[in-house]
């Protein structure tokens, strides 16, 4: 959850959601798009991250994008990765899609 949408050098917007936990899903999505409807966060990248991976029943990707409904998003560049930080699985493509929406965004 965010606190403050104050910084106004914000690049890119990382969300993260618990894969593992698909009845938490329905209030991720709507946290999110309520986050995406506020002004400071126009036109800013998104990065959504299905985190816990390694764990069963974990959404992949592909159910991440449909239960949060992110092909509705389509007023700014949307990425999302299915990743577990224990494992250290997918980290290095969030990395590079970190530093490529950092260098994108300065130039």
């Amino acid at each position: 959850m965010m606190s403050s949408l104050h910084n106004r050098s914000c690049v890119s917007f990382r969300y993260m959601v618990d894969a593992a936990d698909p009845e938490k899903i329905e209030a991720s999505k709507n946290e999110l798009h309520n986050l995406l409807d506020k002004p400071q966060l126009q036109g800013i990248p998104v990065l959504v991250l299905g985190n816990k991976r390694d764990l069963p029943g974990a959404l992949d990707e592909k159910e991440l994008i449909e239960r949060m409904n992110l092909s509705a998003i389509q007023d700014r560049e949307i990425c999302c990765y299915s990743i577990s930080c224990k494992e250290k699985d997918n980290i290095d493509i969030t990395l590079q899609w970190l530093i490529q929406h950092s260098r994108t965004r300065r130039s």
